[in-house]
């Protein structure tokens, strides 16, 4: 299934316009297998859509997150990434390669739930990034 035969209904269904700039990005968030940065989506969107500006990759990430297509998340050092939201996961990245790994959010249901008891707040939502060591860098 193409980005654009999964998304154009998708957002039409929901009253919003189809733009080349949003099928662009979509197609780098589904494609990249990771989170981007605002400048990284930029940059490969621009390959395909070379009209598109910065400002509209900007607005247009914030209006996906906003509406549930994309999901932000601050990287270790603090800059905002994105990437599709699929599912809730969350990760573990190392503190010297860089390299990370999913978590899936079944790991972490426990703890959520005794937050929302504990707090009283409901539907807590949260990408959460721990911090460590791979093995390959223990052995180091």
């Amino acid at each position: 299934m193409s980005c654009a035969s999964e998304y154009a209904p998708q957002l039409r269904s929901r009253g919003f316009r189809v733009t080349p700039q949003r099928m662009a990005i979509l197609h780098v968030l589904r494609h990249s297998g990771k989170h981007l940065s605002p400048r990284d989506v930029y940059r490969e969107a621009k390959k395909d859509f070379p009209r598109l500006t910065e400002p509209t990759v900007y607005r247009t990430l914030e209006f996906l997150a906003k509406n549930g297509w994309a999901r932000p998340a601050r990287a270790g050092n603090g800059r905002l990434r994105y990437e599709l939201s699929a599912g809730d996961h969350h990760h573990i990245v190392c503190r010297i390669c860089g390299g990370e790994i999913e978590v899936q959010h079944q790991a972490l249901e426990d703890l959520y739930r005794r937050l929302e008891t504990e707090s009283q707040y409901a539907r807590i939502d949260s990408h959460v990034t721990f911090f460590g060591v791979c093995p390959e860098c223990q052995k180091i």
